[in-house]
């Protein structure tokens, strides 16, 4: 796997009200600005999605990825696809760290392409997705806990 590129922002609420809203995949397309459909294809005991597919504007091309989510919470939410036409390999995650104030959330993504992208394109993809995610989740998080907006 190519390395990850890594953002961190400050959310004014806490680790718990973080992990919940990154955790509800479903609601996705109304918050996250590059994901444009969610289909939930499992559930884990603990009722937390465990694999779904993603169909998401990666900038290029709109791509399809099937994601088998893993969970530590309220501290962690972690993401891997299987390999596809549109992807050989995505591997990303949520951090949640208690902070003054609110939670720091770190978010890491990895993604290979399956299809040729230009190595400085495919990071700077990254870096957009990842800042956006960021950005979007914190605006999401605190239009729910009363935070100030994002």
């Amino acid at each position: 796997m190519v390395e990850a590129t890594v953002q961190t922002i400050e959310v004014n609420a806490s680790p718990e009200e973080c992990f919940a809203v990154a955790v509800d995949l479903a609601a996705y397309p109304e918050w996250a600005g590059e994901v444009r459909r969610v289909d939930i294809r499992s559930w884990s005991p603990d009722g937390r999605p465990q694999r779904a597919e993603l169909v998401i504007d990666a900038m290029v091309r709109q791509v399809t990825a099937d994601l088998s989510y893993s969970y530590d919470p309220p501290r962690l939410m972690k993401w891997t696809a299987e390999p596809n036409r549109d992807l050989a390999g995505l591997e990303g995650s949520y951090e949640f760290i208690a902070a003054p104030g609110g939670t720091r959330v770190v978010y890491a993504l990895a993604v290979e392409p399956a299809f040729p992208v230009p190595g400085f394109l495919r990071k700077q993809g990254e870096k957009q997705i990842a800042g956006t995610a960021l950005r979007s989740l914190r605006k999401r998080v605190e239009s729910l806990t009363g935070g100030p907006p994002g």
